[in-house]
């Protein structure tokens, strides 16, 4: 593991300024926007899977679930067992008082760990949150928690807004022209947060996850200022080198003439200004 993935600090995220963003590993960031404080696709658990079984995390998240402050909203961008970890979201304590916007389907699940305020949203729909926007967008993946369930909920990214920022979350997607869609019809954004990691073998994953390279030609369809890759360097879901992702991510930028300072790496339990 390369040294100084993580911070190494527990980051004050209730103080979080406004316009300011937290990696807690893997998907999970917090946001400040437009006064409030969202969190996205917690996992933030020990094994991605049911029942204790699946691939184990090797780098901790920068906050546990019991560690959260009260948050003004949950998104979540699909019901993969790395993005929707029930442990974690049984765990955190204000379940009654915070709200949950998810893609269609997904609401019963969360309902079920004891959500009672979900909105499921279909592509393309918004709901506001005070001062804030989340908008559910279109994305190139799949849906699904077991043998049975295939597609039967939907999947999104978000645009997170707020404060004069506006945020794109990908959730997990392979790359596709419906980021230029996207680019044209909901950006341009100031932080495009773009999944790095789970790319090989390309025969298999190139319908559901992005490479790097292609991390940073979403970035650019949908007209983002800067990316961060997230969604590697927390757990090994395929068998690429675990930490060439960043690597790559960066030279893509250069590569695509997207500006090396402009694809941004962040630790674990860092805070970044968007």
């Amino acid at each position: 593991m390369p040294e100084g993935l993580a911070t190494g600090d527990k980051p004050d995220i209730a103080t979080m300024p406004e316009g300011h963003v937290c990696w807690l590993g893997h998907a999970a960031f917090v946001m400040r926007l437009g006064g409030k404080l969202i969190l996205t696709d917690p996992y933030l658990g020990d094994v991605a899977g049911p029942m204790g079984m699946g691939p184990r995390r090797f780098l901790p998240p920068a906050l546990r679930a019991d560690e959260l402050p009260r948050l003004d909203c949950i998104v979540i961008s699909h019901n993969h067992y790395d993005h929707i970890d029930t442990a974690a979201l049984r765990a955190y304590r204000y379940r009654a008082e915070t709200p949950v916007v998810c893609p269609l389907g997904v609401g019963t699940l969360l309902r079920r760990l004891g959500f009672p305020d979900v909105t499921e949203l279909d592509w393309w729909e918004t709901i506001a949150l005070g001062s804030a926007e989340i908008t559910a967008l279109p994305a190139v993946h799949f849906s699904g928690r077991g043998p049975f369930d295939r597609n039967k909920t939907l999947w999104a990214s978000m645009a997170i807004s707020g404060g004069g920022k506006k945020i794109w979350f990908g959730g997990d997607t392979g790359y596709g022209a419906v980021f230029r869609e996207i680019g044209e019809r909901a950006g341009p954004f100031n932080l495009a947060l773009v999944g790095i990691g789970a790319y090989e073998p390309r025969i298999i994953m190139e319908p559901s996850h992005a490479t790097p390279e292609e991390a940073i030609s979403i970035a650019r369809d949908i007209r983002a200022d800067r990316t961060v890759g997230m969604h590697w360097g927390s757990i090994m879901l395929t068998p690429e080198n675990p930490f060439e992702a960043p690597e790559r991510f960066v030279r893509a930028a250069r590569d695509q003439q997207y500006g090396e300072a402009n694809a941004l790496v962040m630790k674990v339990g860092e805070v970044r200004a968007i």
